[in-house]
């Protein structure tokens, strides 16, 4: 069943979907069917549309009372009756960009800046931005056009913010450069000064953290996620991040273009990530070390050495996926093995 709310859309004809997302009708006399709204193929109804990606809901696409259901090209043509087949070469994607058509990423902004709201007289909004109460703007502050700084957000002097940023609720950014396009999710921190000491043991000694933070484009950046200012050079978050909730990364890390980091993943500094690298939700990687492109880290994973890419990785330290559920399996069969001897 289609929730409705102020951000629903539509509706959309068939032709329409198709059209926004690449794909090609079963049926060709259905493209006039309007549908009102997206849902899992379970729930879905005549209004709506699903996908099939995973063979495991096999099942629930044979059952699906959906109006259309978006799937791979390969899939066999055979449709539950009445269903309308949508071939895409990649059905998930195709889903989020027709989610995306009835329920955009963002609300409309309401451009200006709320009463509430305290701007340093030597700072620049660009046109269109939206500036909500309670949010703190310092001096020499740049900020784009078509931008959100939501409610109680305080930006710290010298940041520079692209166009179409959008910055939520209780965010604090220093010492930072932001290119276009980036999302930030209430409780961010960016920029604060990394965890740099000299040990000892007479007591520990500080190191000034005297560098920036510098995002590219189109990054997603989760609540309370945490990314530390440079200490001597700059910690760098490559074009097309994802990163998701309560993530830390640590002074001086880069991370290539489009790396995807979940929950509660923690990367220490001056570690360099390549393109596309993935990292699983809870892994831990140390730091001064170099993960190639398009490696992969299973969650719950220790990372404490050079990974060369493209590949996939995991346990503790990690190694090749093949090779960790060899570990796993050998030591689960030694322990069964002991038991029935009762040396357990």
């Amino acid at each position: 069943m289609t929730i409705q709310n102020s951000k629903t859309l539509g509706p959309f004809s068939l032709n329409e979907i198709c059209h926004e997302i690449g794909a090609v009708l079963s049926d060709s006399r259905k493209g006039s069917e309007l549908i009102k709204g997206v849902a899992s193929l379970q729930t879905a109804t005549r209004e709506e549309v699903s996908f099939l990606e995973n063979r495991k809901y096999y099942k629930y696409f044979c059952n699906t009372r959906a109006n259309a259901v978006i799937v791979h090209r390969k899939v066999p043509r055979a449709a539950p009756k009445g269903v309308t087949l949508l071939f895409s070469d990649n059905p998930q994607k195709a889903f989020a960009l027709v989610s995306r058509m009835f329920h955009p990423l963002e609300e409309p902004l309401n451009p200006g800046v709320d009463a509430g709201a305290w701007l340093h007289q030597d700072c620049l909004i660009g046109k269109g931005s939206e500036i909500q109460n309670g949010a703190k703007i310092y001096e020499r502050v740049q900020i784009g056009k078509n931008c959100l700084i939501g409610a109680n957000t305080i930006i710290g002097k010298d940041v520079i913010i692209g166009d179409d940023c959008y910055i939520k609720s209780n965010v604090t950014v220093s010492h930072c450069h932001m290119g276009n396009g980036v999302s930030v999710f209430p409780g961010a921190r960016i920029g604060q000064p990394g965890f740099g000491f000299a040990m000892e043991a007479s007591g520990h000694t500080q190191v000034p953290q005297i560098g920036k933070v510098v995002i590219g484009n189109n990054v997603r950046i989760g609540a309370n996620t945490t990314i530390d200012r440079g200490a001597l050079r700059d910690t760098i978050i490559g074009d097309g991040c994802m990163i998701d909730n309560l993530v830390q990364i640590g002074h001086n890390v880069q991370l290539g273009s489009n790396c995807v980091l979940a929950g509660q993943a923690g990367v220490a500094g001056s570690t360099i990530l390549g393109d596309f690298v993935v990292v699983g939700g809870q892994t831990a990687i140390a730091g001064h070390i170099n993960l190639g492109n398009g490696v992969t880290i299973a969650g719950k994973s220790g990372v404490t050495r050079d990974l060369k890419g493209p590949g996939i990785f995991g346990g503790i330290p990690a190694v090749p996926i093949r090779q960790w559920r060899r570990q796993v399996g050998m030591l689960s069969n030694l322990v069964k093995r002991r038991l029935k001897r009762g040396r357990i």
